[in-house]
């Protein structure tokens, strides 16, 4: 088996719904963000996945939340804007990337997202 990392940050800002403390108040993250992708197969190329692609797909993803107010952009309109659904949204949309790009020789493995340094959600299947 093999796994591939790839990190990338954005800054953005929520509040969270259903919540009674400072967090229920809008307040920002600079977010990092791990994506791991995983395979048994290596392509014709013996790499699993270009690690130029993996960027592209999380760059994309972190344009999209990047100097935002998350509350305001979809899915966060109806999802709460935690950690846990900020890693559930950029796992989806990067397996949906990937598919679109052809690779189907590996996976989305999970996703970390870290609203601190100290404090970290992660979304796997």
């Amino acid at each position: 088996m093999f796994e591939l990392k790839v990190t990338e940050e954005f800054a953005s800002a929520h509040n969270l719904r259903n919540y009674q403390g400072k967090c229920e108040n809008i307040h920002g993250h600079n977010y990092v963000v791990n994506l791991y992708v995983q395979g048994k197969e290596l392509q014709h190329n013996e790499m699993l996945v270009d690690f130029k692609i993996l960027k592209n797909i999380l760059r994309t993803i972190m344009d999209y939340l990047d100097h935002k107010y998350l509350n305001d952009i979809a899915p966060f309109d109806k999802w709460n804007p935690t950690g846990e659904n900020i890693a559930r949204y950029i796992y989806g949309e990067a397996s949906r990337m990937l598919l679109e790009k052809g690779i189907n020789n590996a996976w989305v493995g999970k996703v970390e997202v870290y609203e601190t340094s100290t404090s970290s959600a992660t979304y796997w299947e």
